[in-house]
């Protein structure tokens, strides 16, 4: 079997229009389409974007090869024409996209594409794919993050995932969005995210004895070795012996550091008798870490209740964002060039409001409060509008136009920058630990009710007047008749 090739990756109705865009003379117009989604996973306040370094990737290795042209052909339903423009395939348009990292809100664009039509569309499925999975592990992650208050979580879900690349970029998404380490080796391998482990039960009933498996595992690695303590009984068994091989192996060469792991039974109550037992033998450097099926919501009862936890091993419910598994990234056209270079835009309308779509070639602003240093609003405007934040400046709430805010004394950011120009990418990816630095800092310019986990703060994403006309006009021309 030939190995897998992404360039095909794609939805087949992607290619029945290009062939179509091919025969009436459209594969040369310049198209814009916006990556946008419309719900916030978990009813959170906000997403953090991730995905656009396989992206770029993907872009720069696109085209198709022989095989490929050869499979086309074979459904006898393409142009020959177009199958020969195929075989000389190169993206050659632009890419705007917000840095990953980014805290992200519905109904903006995360990603815009400038290109001719057939370029646009072919992207699509990559693009919402690479986009979707990891911003959604990555949002996930940070709630489970910040349901921890600080206390360490290492990702641990790569033998629960959806598929090998679901565990190896779910794990780098995770990484992105506040987890300090992963249990997938590969991660590691290929995108620097710290990957650590210790042992299974299996090691444990290998042996004789259970003192002697910790006795063994701890002269092999004396170096901080973590004893998992439950595969017999916990407060009786795993623990007591656990005290005693550290004080045998470890202490006598001077090394302190060292914990133990709980996976399974009554986190809160085992993980405060350990504290006791450990903090009693002298071992008060000894970290504890849980794991088994945990997410935001039972890390936080866990602290709530006190647990003496110090790092969360969690994994299902994270590499699958169990509990709102799908995150619903759209990408639609929204403007497209005439003949004579303008940009006309385009809308979609739908009975359903929350579908209808912002037209225009676009750029988001965000602004800051240069007192607080937090974000205020972000805004929509025209690609060739320009906010002066040395002067007032009025947003209002296209839902209600009727409010009103003027902002003074703030700072306007741009939040998409450019990515690709004319086929060729311009931006330096940063490395992973860039990344997930930027998104600590960005994160806390959010107000705290913003980031709360029930009912958070509607952070507005609002249109600039110049916008909003464009829209109501278009709404008005494509009218809905009851």
């Amino acid at each position: 079997m030939r190995k897998e090739k992404y360039s095909m990756l794609c939805d087949f109705y992607e290619f029945t229009m290009a062939n179509g865009y091919f025969k009436n003379g459209f594969f040369n117009k310049n198209v814009y389409f916006d990556v946008f989604f419309r719900k916030v996973p978990d009813n959170g306040g906000f997403a953090i974007a991730a995905g656009l370094e396989q992206v770029i990737e993907y872009i720069k290795e696109l085209h198709f090869d022989a095989e490929d042209i050869e499979y086309l052909r074979s459904k006898g339903i393409f142009d020959e024409r177009f199958l020969e423009y195929l075989a000389d395939f190169r993206f050659s348009g632009d890419i705007y996209a917000v840095p990953e990292g980014t805290p992200v809100f519905p109904n903006e664009p995360i990603f815009t594409v400038r290109a001719p039509a057939i370029e646009a569309q072919l992207i699509e499925t990559f693009v919402l794919l690479s986009l979707n999975h990891q911003t959604l592990i990555a949002t996930k992650a940070n709630r489970i993050v910040r349901a921890a208050q600080g206390k360490a979580v290492i990702e641990f879900g790569s033998r629960r995932a959806q598929g090998a690349s679901g565990a190896v970029l779910g794990a780098r998404a995770a990484y992105i969005g506040g987890c300090v380490g992963t249990a997938c080796t590969l991660t590691d391998e290929l995108y620097g995210v710290p990957a650590g482990g210790t042992m299974a039960h299996s090691w444990i009933q290998m042996f004789d004895s259970e003192y002697e498996a910790f006795k063994t595992y701890c002269e092999l690695y004396p170096d901080n070795p973590t004893l998992l303590v439950d595969t017999y009984n916990t407060l009786r068994s795993g623990i007591p012996n656990a005290i005693k091989v550290f004080k045998e192996v470890l202490l006598p060469k001077g090394l302190t550091k060292c914990a133990i792991r709980l996976d399974s039974g009554d986190i809160s109550y085992l993980s405060k008798k350990a504290r006791m037992m450990l903090d009693e033998a002298g071992l008060t450097d000894c970290k504890i870490t849980a794991s088994n099926a945990l997410d935001e919501k039972l890390i936080r009862d866990l602290m709530m209740q006190g647990a003496k936890v110090d790092t969360f091993g969690v994994g299902e419910r994270l590499i699958t964002s169990s509990g709102s598994p799908v995150f619903g990234g759209v990408y639609k056209l929204v403007a497209i060039e005439n003949d004579y270079g303008e940009i006309e835009p385009k809308i979609k309308v739908s009975e359903n409001t929350a579908k209808i779509t912002n037209p225009h070639f676009k750029k988001v602003y965000r602004y800051y409060d240069n007192e607080s240093g937090k974000a205020l609003a972000d805004e929509l405007c025209v690609f060739d509008e320009t906010v002066d934040d040395s002067r007032p400046h009025t947003i209002f709430d296209p839902n209600a136009s009727w409010k009103t805010k003027t902002l003074t004394n703030f700072t306007a950011r741009e939040l998409l920058v450019p990515i690709f120009k004319n086929g060729e990418c311009v931006y330096d990816c940063p490395d992973i630990a860039q990344i997930a630095s930027y998104c600590r800092e960005q994160l806390e310019l959010l107000w705290d009710e913003v980031k709360r986990f029930e009912n958070p703060h509607t952070y507005y994403v609002d249109l600039s007047e110049k916008l909003y006309n464009i829209r109501s006009i278009l709404l008005s021309v494509h009218k809905i008749s009851g």
